[in-house]
Formats: C-alpha cells, structure tokens, sequence
C-alpha cells in the first residue's frame, strides 16, 4: 500500500473514530442532563408529557446530531484526501530523484514545490547533495582523464627508448640515462602529487609550527623561482612589513611556491609579479598578484579544486599537474588561515591571498656570562 494511501485511511480512521465517539458521548450523556432539567422545571416522572418531550429531544438530537456529523465526517475525509494528494507530489518526486541518483544520473534534482517550509528544505538539502555528488563524479572523471595523460606521456619515452636501447637503435650512453632518469622522476612526481591532493583532502597533515618572521618566508621561495622568472621575462618583486607568523616554515614554503609557479605559469612574458605581506589585526595577509590572465568569475569558484585547469592544453604543456592550489588551500586551513583568489577578470590579472596567525616576536635568548 503506498504512503498516501496508508495516510488518507489513516486520518479518516481518526476522524471516523472522532464523530463515532462524539456521537456516543453525546447519546449517552445528553439524555439524562435533559430529563434532570425537566425535572428542576416541575416535571413529574412517567407522565405522558415528559415522555413526548424527552422522545422529541432524542429523535431531534440524534437526527440533528447524525445529519451533522455525516456533513463533518464528509468534509473531514475530503480534506485529508486533499492534503494527502498535497503531500505526496513532492514525496513521489523526491523519491524518483533519489532513484535516478542511485542509478548513476547525477543531474537529478528535486523542484521546487512550495508545499511547506519543511519539504522545501528537504529539497534544497538534496539538491545540494545532488550537487556535490556530480561535482565530485565530474572530479573523479577528470582525475582519471588527467592521471592517464599525465602517466602516458612519461610511459610512452620510457618504452620507447628502453626498446630502442635493447634492439641497438640507440646506445646505453650518459644521454639514454639522463632521459630515462628524468622520466623516472616525472613518474615518481606523479605519484607524490596524488598522495599529496589524497593527503590534502583527509587533512593527514603534519605541521611543525614555529614562530617565523615573515621576511624569512618570502625570501626564500622567491630565491628558489628567481632563476625561472628571469628565463622567461616575468618581473619578480617582494616586500613585507615586519611581523611574525605562527607556521610550519616547509609548508608555507610548500605554499609561496605553489603561487609563485602558479603566477609564473599564466603571466606572459614581460609581466609582473608581486608578492608582499602585511599585518591585518591578529593574522598576516600575504598576496601574491599578477598581471597575466585573469579569472572568470566560474574559474574562480573551480580554481582551488583538485586536478582543474583554467586553460587545460596550456597548463599541461606548461607542467602544471592542477593540484598545487588545492594542496596550497588545505595547507593554509591546516594552519588556521585561509587562501582565497580574486580577479578582475580575463586579462587583468589576478590576486591570491594567503592569510596565517599572527605571532608575537621571540624572546631574545639570554646569555649568562660567568663572572
């Protein structure tokens, strides 16, 4: 039996039993209370008058009474089969939904019925779900899509060139094995960035949290990018107001680098880039902007998710494996910060905006001198 069957016969059980018991109540109680107002009026007891009367009053209450509660009882049962009717649209919708879901159709979503706050509710928790649910498919796809890409090309000048080396195409020389070697590593890169967007995703990181000057962060990652950023033209500026951070100094490395190659990747030659730092009440901003391609405003809602590239041809050509940013996001959380991306939009650049704890300067160490 469906559910608005089982709830229409359920309230009109209630209601049935309602007017069953009312009716009874009133049979019951009703004539006796008129017979004792009869005789407060000077009726006396087994006259032929007082038993018209009361023969009247129950012939008339129970007529009266009958006709009514056949009207409410009518009415009653109309009305639940109304609102039942009412409640299970939205119920059945729900349902096919949640099967179409089930099925593997990620695209299923619920309408907006305006039945009640409370099915609206639930619709808006399930489209959420539906949501997400297609999001991460849409994720897993791509990763499988990405992973493939990424391993095939390494794989392919692997074979390539260990069968070349076996049939005596090309000699074992310093050459064959620095590319071999260098194909190798680009495997084991592969492999370390999905333990680390896997490790990123279930928080499993390890901080060792210090108290850094800032300074002593942005150096060196802009130390280690230097070289690149003047092999392809792009301008390199940092500056930083004096302050401390509370931060594991390797991962906010792991991070700064992370944005610099980002920046680096989608600025043209010619471009700039600036990376600074500043204090914001009790957290340190530091921003590293652009002036290379700019975000939509969709890139902007993808941009930190695992494996997305705001232009994918280029992004593989130029290496990037799509994941440094969200690795980047889940280290700043870890630290009790945040990173976000702004932009003005295509071609005006873009702005990505670190925020870590801020933390009062060391004691300087006290040295005793041995008089």
């Amino acid at each position: 039996m469906r559910w608005g069957t089982r709830t229409f016969l359920t309230q009109a059980l209630v209601v049935a039993v309602g007017v069953i018991t009312a009716a009874l109540i009133a049979v019951v109680v009703g004539p006796p209370l008129f017979h004792e107002h009869l005789q407060q009026l000077g009726h006396a007891d087994g006259t032929a008058e007082m038993g018209h009367v009361e023969q009247a009053f129950l012939d008339a209450g129970v007529r009266s009474l009958g006709i009514g509660l056949v009207v409410a009882l009518t009415l009653a049962i109309g009305l639940a089969w109304i609102e039942t009717r009412r409640l299970r649209r939205p119920l059945e919708q729900l349902t096919a939904a949640a099967a179409q879901l089930e099925a593997g159709d990620y695209t299923a979503r619920v309408p907006q019925s305006g039945t009640s706050p409370e099915f609206t509710a639930v619709a808006d928790a399930f489209n959420d779900m539906a949501s997400r649910l297609d999001s991460t498919e849409t994720s897993r796809r791509r990763l499988l899509s990405d992973v493939a890409h990424e391993l095939r090309t390494p794989l392919a000048t692997l074979t390539a060139e260990l069968e070349a080396v076996i049939d005596d195409v090309v000699p074992w020389d310093h050459d064959s094995q620095q590319l071999l070697t260098l194909q190798a590593a680009r495997l084991k890169k592969i492999a370390a960035d999905l333990d680390d967007v896997s490790r990123a995703e279930e928080g499993r990181f390890t901080l060792d949290t210090q108290t850094q000057a800032v300074w002593d962060l942005i150096e060196p990652a802009v130390a280690t990018v230097a070289t690149r950023y003047q092999a392809k033209g792009v301008v390199l500026s940092a500056d930083s107001d004096p302050g401390f951070v509370a931060a594991d100094p390797q991962r906010v490395g792991q991070i700064l680098g992370n944005l610099l190659d980002n920046a680096l990747r989608h600025t043209p030659i010619g471009g700039i880039v600036h990376i600074s730092a500043r204090e914001s009440r009790d957290e340190v901003v530091f921003m590293v902007t652009d002036t290379g391609d700019g975000l939509t405003p969709e890139q902007l809602s993808k941009v930190f998710d695992r494996f997305y590239r705001a232009d994918t041809a280029r992004a593989r050509d130029a290496g990037g494996s799509g994941i440094g940013l969200t690795i980047a996001r889940s280290l700043a959380l870890a630290h009790g910060g945040s990173l976000t991306a702004t932009s003005p939009g295509p071609g005006h650049g873009s702005t990505f905006t670190l925020t870590l704890p801020l933390a009062t300067a060391p004691e300087p160490e006290r040295v005793l001198i041995d008089s």
